[in-house]
Protein backbone atom coordinates (compact mmCIF):
# COMPACT_ATOMS: atom_id res chain seq x y z
CA UNK A 1 0.00 0.00 0.00
CA UNK A 2 3.17 2.69 0.76
CA UNK A 3 4.63 1.50 -2.59
CA UNK A 4 1.06 2.55 -4.11
CA UNK A 5 0.76 5.97 -2.69
CA UNK A 6 4.44 6.45 -3.23
CA UNK A 7 4.05 5.67 -7.42
CA UNK A 8 0.89 8.04 -6.95
CA UNK A 9 2.50 11.21 -5.54
CA UNK A 10 5.71 10.44 -7.46
CA UNK A 11 3.44 10.59 -10.79
CA UNK A 12 1.31 13.71 -9.40
CA UNK A 13 4.77 15.54 -8.99
CA UNK A 14 6.04 14.43 -12.49
CA UNK A 15 2.77 15.88 -14.07
CA UNK A 16 2.73 19.36 -11.50
CA UNK A 17 6.48 19.72 -12.79
CA UNK A 18 5.98 19.63 -16.21
CA UNK A 19 2.96 21.67 -15.98
CA UNK A 20 5.02 24.26 -14.07
CA UNK A 21 8.47 24.15 -16.22
CA UNK A 22 6.96 24.49 -19.18
CA UNK A 23 8.62 26.26 -22.28
CA UNK A 24 8.28 26.65 -25.73
CA UNK A 25 10.21 24.56 -27.88
CA UNK A 26 11.94 26.90 -30.28
CA UNK A 27 13.28 25.48 -33.09
CA UNK A 28 15.21 26.58 -36.31
CA UNK A 29 13.81 27.28 -39.40
CA UNK A 30 15.51 24.41 -40.86
CA UNK A 31 14.31 22.23 -37.96
CA UNK A 32 10.95 23.55 -38.73
CA UNK A 33 10.79 22.08 -42.40
CA UNK A 34 12.17 18.90 -41.81
CA UNK A 35 9.72 18.25 -39.26
CA UNK A 36 7.13 19.57 -41.36
CA UNK A 37 7.86 17.47 -43.99
CA UNK A 38 7.57 13.88 -41.75
CA UNK A 39 4.52 15.43 -39.48
CA UNK A 40 3.08 18.68 -40.70
CA UNK A 41 2.11 21.77 -38.28
CA UNK A 42 1.52 24.98 -38.52
CA UNK A 43 4.61 27.68 -37.31
CA UNK A 44 4.02 30.28 -35.26
CA UNK A 45 7.36 32.54 -35.46
CA UNK A 46 8.64 35.00 -32.77
CA UNK A 47 10.28 37.93 -35.14
CA UNK A 48 12.57 39.93 -31.92
CA UNK A 49 15.68 41.80 -32.25
CA UNK A 50 18.14 41.44 -28.97
CA UNK A 51 17.60 44.95 -28.09
CA UNK A 52 13.76 45.12 -28.05
CA UNK A 53 12.29 45.55 -24.39
CA UNK A 54 8.79 44.76 -25.64
CA UNK A 55 10.14 41.08 -26.52
CA UNK A 56 12.37 40.23 -23.67
CA UNK A 57 8.63 41.30 -21.64
CA UNK A 58 6.66 39.04 -24.42
CA UNK A 59 9.49 36.57 -23.69
CA UNK A 60 9.15 36.76 -19.46
CA UNK A 61 5.07 37.27 -18.77
CA UNK A 62 3.59 35.59 -22.32
CA UNK A 63 5.77 32.80 -24.12
CA UNK A 64 6.64 31.85 -20.09
CA UNK A 65 3.37 31.03 -19.49
CA UNK A 66 3.04 26.91 -19.36
CA UNK A 67 0.02 27.12 -20.72
CA UNK A 68 1.08 28.93 -23.55
CA UNK A 69 4.13 26.86 -23.85
CA UNK A 70 2.25 23.52 -23.64
CA UNK A 71 -0.17 25.10 -26.45
CA UNK A 72 2.40 26.11 -29.00
CA UNK A 73 4.58 22.64 -28.06
CA UNK A 74 1.68 20.90 -28.91
CA UNK A 75 0.07 22.65 -32.00
CA UNK A 76 2.58 24.49 -33.78
CA UNK A 77 6.43 24.35 -34.74
CA UNK A 78 7.53 27.25 -32.62
CA UNK A 79 10.07 29.04 -34.47
CA UNK A 80 11.93 32.26 -32.90
CA UNK A 81 13.69 34.32 -35.36
CA UNK A 82 16.32 37.38 -34.63
CA UNK A 83 15.09 40.06 -37.40
CA UNK A 84 18.66 41.22 -37.41
CA UNK A 85 20.52 37.74 -37.96
CA UNK A 86 22.69 37.73 -40.64
CA UNK A 87 23.47 33.62 -41.70
CA UNK A 88 21.57 33.08 -45.05
CA UNK A 89 17.98 30.89 -44.66
CA UNK A 90 16.63 28.28 -46.88
CA UNK A 91 13.13 28.67 -47.12
CA UNK A 92 11.21 26.66 -49.14
CA UNK A 93 13.59 26.57 -51.73
CA UNK A 94 14.68 30.19 -51.76
CA UNK A 95 17.78 32.04 -50.17
CA UNK A 96 16.73 35.05 -47.89
CA UNK A 97 20.11 37.31 -46.77
CA UNK A 98 21.03 39.77 -44.04
CA UNK A 99 20.47 43.18 -46.16
CA UNK A 100 22.92 45.90 -44.48
CA UNK A 101 21.32 49.30 -43.56
CA UNK A 102 23.92 51.46 -41.68
CA UNK A 103 25.33 50.33 -38.47
CA UNK A 104 22.39 47.78 -38.62
CA UNK A 105 20.10 45.73 -41.39
CA UNK A 106 17.82 43.67 -41.27
CA UNK A 107 16.75 39.74 -42.58
CA UNK A 108 15.23 39.70 -45.96
CA UNK A 109 13.00 36.96 -44.88
CA UNK A 110 11.76 39.03 -41.94
CA UNK A 111 10.60 41.82 -43.93
CA UNK A 112 8.58 39.38 -46.26
CA UNK A 113 6.63 37.44 -43.29
CA UNK A 114 6.09 40.82 -42.00
CA UNK A 115 5.04 42.18 -45.22
CA UNK A 116 7.47 44.87 -45.24
CA UNK A 117 6.58 46.33 -41.53
CA UNK A 118 9.44 45.20 -39.60
CA UNK A 119 8.02 46.51 -35.77
CA UNK A 120 9.25 44.26 -33.17
CA UNK A 121 8.10 41.75 -31.61
CA UNK A 122 5.60 40.49 -34.20
CA UNK A 123 4.43 37.20 -34.00
CA UNK A 124 3.54 35.52 -37.30
CA UNK A 125 1.46 32.54 -38.45
CA UNK A 126 2.29 30.12 -40.90
CA UNK A 127 0.36 27.49 -42.42
CA UNK A 128 1.79 23.77 -42.92
CA UNK A 129 3.58 24.63 -46.28
CA UNK A 130 5.56 28.09 -45.01
CA UNK A 131 3.08 30.10 -46.25
CA UNK A 132 2.15 33.43 -43.90
CA UNK A 133 -1.34 33.34 -42.96
CA UNK A 134 -0.89 36.70 -40.46
CA UNK A 135 1.42 38.95 -39.12
CA UNK A 136 0.56 40.16 -35.92
CA UNK A 137 2.55 43.48 -34.62
CA UNK A 138 2.99 44.43 -31.22
CA UNK A 139 3.24 42.59 -27.38
CA UNK A 140 0.66 40.22 -26.51
CA UNK A 141 -0.58 38.78 -23.43
CA UNK A 142 -1.04 35.47 -22.30
CA UNK A 143 -5.38 35.95 -23.10
CA UNK A 144 -4.81 37.75 -26.19
CA UNK A 145 -2.39 35.27 -27.74
CA UNK A 146 -4.48 32.06 -26.50
CA UNK A 147 -7.17 33.43 -28.35
CA UNK A 148 -5.20 34.42 -31.39
CA UNK A 149 -3.20 30.84 -31.23
CA UNK A 150 -6.56 28.99 -31.18
CA UNK A 151 -7.82 30.74 -34.27
CA UNK A 152 -5.26 29.64 -36.15
CA UNK A 153 -4.38 26.26 -34.57
CA UNK A 154 -7.90 25.11 -34.24
CA UNK A 155 -8.70 26.12 -38.21
CA UNK A 156 -11.54 29.00 -37.43
CA UNK A 157 -9.69 31.57 -39.65
CA UNK A 158 -10.61 29.85 -42.76
CA UNK A 159 -14.52 29.59 -41.47
CA UNK A 160 -15.41 32.31 -39.31
CA UNK A 161 -14.34 36.22 -39.48
CA UNK A 162 -11.93 37.61 -35.97
CA UNK A 163 -14.85 39.37 -34.56
CA UNK A 164 -17.39 36.69 -34.74
CA UNK A 165 -14.73 34.31 -33.55
CA UNK A 166 -13.62 37.07 -30.38
CA UNK A 167 -17.02 37.40 -29.69
CA UNK A 168 -17.68 33.31 -29.08
CA UNK A 169 -14.31 33.05 -27.58
CA UNK A 170 -14.94 32.09 -24.00
CA UNK A 171 -14.09 34.71 -21.57
CA UNK A 172 -12.62 33.45 -18.14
Amino acid sequence: MVRFFSIVLISCFVCLYSTVSAQVKWITWEDAQAKGKIEPRKVIVDVYTQWCGWCKKMDATTFDQPAIANYINKNFYAVKFDAEMRPDINLNGKIYKFISSGNSGYHELASEITFGKLSYPTIVFLDEKFNVLQPLPGYKDPASLEMIMKYFAENYYKTTPWKKYEEMFPKD
